[in-house]
């Protein structure tokens, strides 16, 4: 056992850190604020607050000191130490009990569920760190977050390369974050459930504005292609094949072929790789399997 697993046991041995209490109550000021810049016009609002503000009570400010039993911070410390400096939040679920009230002081409490590695991903060799944080309301339980996040080590730094970049926007962001993380996301309909590629803000076959994705198995076969010689790309030395790819799962999506031009064809099973750019972009392509 070495010294992160063992430091990992004792935390979730430890179980449940001391409660950091909200500097302030919960308060209208700051639920106006809230609902305001969400453009949520709930009428139930300041008289109530939003539950997805738990964290916001009790987030310790620009100069705020963690516990020194914060198991995330000392997990944090730790991993530093160990040459895992970089960071970056893979999943984040909350539930909540009910809401909350002006006036209410809210105090939160997290422990150490699982630390999982060293695993190799796209953003270099890590750790997954999985906390449960439990807001409370003189001890009853008011909301509740597991957090999960991925301590890495950074490649040596790549040169930014000049190539063309995508348009990341709030519709897409969730592809471009999976491909960093090495996962490609395809969206799907929160209502209907329906596949689709590229992301866009409403089901093309519902209408529903309330979208998730899965992980694709990155499988798919070359459903049309092109072999690109000119104008000149900048990243790109021609020709160089560009491919739609059906994927199993039943949307197509575009990349690069990482294959000789020669030997390209329609129907080539492939799978998908990961193109780090640099620190800003990885891109999907394909590649033979």
């Amino acid at each position: 056992m070495n010294e992160i697993e063992a430091v990992a046991r004792r935390l979730i041995a430890d179980g449940d850190c001391t409660p950091r209490p909200a500097r302030d109550p919960v308060n209208v000021p700051m639920v106006r604020n809230w609902t305001e810049a969400l453009g949520d016009a709930n009428p139930a609002y300041p008289d109530l607050a939003p539950p997805a503000m738990a964290q916001v009570w009790t987030m310790p400010g620009l100069h705020g000191q963690r516990s020194a039993d914060d198991p995330l911070a000392v997990m944090t410390a730790v991993l530093d130490e160990a040459g895992y400096t970089s960071v970056v939040a893979t999943n984040c679920e909350q539930t909540y009990a009910r809401y909350l009230r002006p006036g209410e002081h809210v105090a939160v409490r997290s422990r150490l569920t699982d630390v999982v590695g060293p695993k190799r991903t796209a953003l270099g060799d890590g750790w997954f760190v999985t906390t449960v944080s439990t807001w409370t309301v003189d001890e009853e339980p008011v909301a509740e977050m597991m957090f999960r996040v991925l301590k890495f080590r950074p490649p040596d730094l790549v040169p930014p390369r000049d190539v063309l970049r995508p348009v990341v926007n709030r519709d897409t962001a969730f592809f471009w974050e999976g491909a960093a993380a090495g996962e490609l996301r395809v969206q799907r309909c929160g209502a209907c459930e329906a596949l689709r590629h590229p992301p866009g803000p409403m089901c093309p076959r519902c209408g529903a504005t309330d979208p998730s994705y899965l992980v694709a198995s990155g499988r798919g076969e070359v459903y049309s292609y092109v072999v690109h010689h000119h104008p000149p790309v900048p990243g790109r030395e021609p020709p160089f094949v560009v491919a739609v790819v059906e994927l199993e799962e039943g949307v197509r999506v575009l990349g690069e072929l990482h294959t000789d031009p020669e030997r390209a064809r329609i129907g080539m099973p492939v799978e998908v790789v990961f193109d780090r750019i640099d620190g800003d972009l990885t891109l999907p392509a394909w590649r033979p399997r």
